[in-house]
């Protein structure tokens, strides 16, 4: 699995150069931003285009079967701590499948606990959510601390006590949308490790190639033949090559289209 992370940048409040944990069962996309302190654990999947930056001295811990969306921003404050199950103190804590959705916002010091789903472009900012909240749609969490099994509708500003505490329970098929998305995203982490590993990915191939012979189609090994020629007759560079034919190995096709005259002078194709 090809990503980025780094350590973070020596600061006047931190100068430990702290550098991301990650475990080997975690996949993280290769378009993600993962700086500092931060501790991601088992079956963990971070999406494309998030932002998870422990760069002001807090740790961060994201637990076991969580999944991080794509434009997830997780940040936290200089100073501001909160208190994980472990005892042991963060700026964000994230417990395990959690559902962190699209372009929320997580910013620390905040606490997430076991179960929860935070909706779209939602965001949680000096807070704690309990256990099994659900958090819809572009809400906002400041201040407060939520009790567990509670419900934030879409649209809600909950920014003192008396707010949290009049929340209505979620609900049971609250409950099942929320571990539907789990779900969902377990799948989907296990299918973007297959497609990097070649011997989970052969089978797969084998497969498309046979329903393909048998439906008069070209295969994948129509392809790289097709491939072979092409290169050949191109000057294409090596490096090239070998992108093309990663794509060719994960079951993708090389196909052509042919432009008439008018179509080429107009660019219409």
């Amino acid at each position: 699995m090809a990503f980025s992370t780094q350590a973070a940048p020596p600061t006047p409040w931190s100068r430990n150069l702290a550098e991301p944990k990650i475990d080997d069962t975690a996949y993280v996309h290769s378009f993600s931003n993962i700086i500092g302190n931060v501790e991601i654990a088992a079956n963990v999947l971070i999406a494309s285009g998030t932002s998870i930056r422990a760069d002001e001295g807090g740790a961060f811990y994201i637990g076991e079967g969580t999944n991080i969306q794509d434009g997830v921003v997780i940040h936290g404050l200089e100073e501001g701590r909160v208190v994980g199950d472990d005892q042991k103190e963060y700026s964000v804590w994230i417990g395990k499948n959690a559902s962190i959705t699209h372009l929320s916002l997580i910013h620390g010091p905040a606490y997430i606990g076991d179960d929860c789903f935070i909706g779209f472009r939602s965001t949680v900012f000096n807070a704690r959510v309990g256990k099994g909240c659900i958090v819809m749609m572009h809400a906002l969490v400041q201040d407060v601390e939520i009790p567990p099994g509670k419900y934030v509708p879409s649209g809600a500003v909950i920014t003192n006590q008396q707010q949290a505490d009049r929340l209505p329970d979620v609900e049971e098929q609250d409950r099942t949308f929320a571990n539907h998305v789990v779900a969902i995203n377990e799948a989907l982490r296990a299918g973007y490790q297959c497609a990097e590993d070649d011997s989970c990915m052969m089978p797969i191939r084998k497969e498309i190639a046979e329903n393909a012979d048998s439906n008069g189609h070209s295969s994948p090994d129509s392809s790289h033949k097709s491939f072979r020629s092409m290169s050949s007759n191109t000057g294409l560079s090596s490096e090239l090559q070998q992108r093309v034919r990663q794509l060719l190995g994960q079951g993708y096709r090389i196909g052509a289209e042919y432009a008439d005259e008018r179509r080429f002078r107009t660019s219409s194709w």
